[in-house]
């Protein structure tokens, strides 16, 4: 099912894309525009809410990782 969407654009815009609407599908430009804008921003929030999770962790000390690194190699 769809919606509609509806958006005051300027008018001379308007004509401009009236010229070319022999060229252009405006109606796939725009939903295919706004897929996209969609995506990068729900990987914002997600990023957002990662780097917040985060935040929230205490820091280790410096070599902590390479220390368990090398304890988990040792054990096999």
């Amino acid at each position: 099912m769809s919606e509609v969407l509806s958006i005051r654009i300027p008018r001379e815009l308007k004509k401009k894309m009236e010229e070319l609407k022999n060229f252009v599908d405006w109606k796939q430009e725009i939903i295919k525009f706004l897929e996209e804008r969609v995506k990068y921003y729900e990987k914002q929030r997600v990023l957002k809410e990662v780097n917040e999770i985060i935040k929230r962790h205490p820091r280790l000390p410096k070599g902590t990782a390479i220390e368990l690194v090398r304890e988990d190699r040792d054990s096999h």
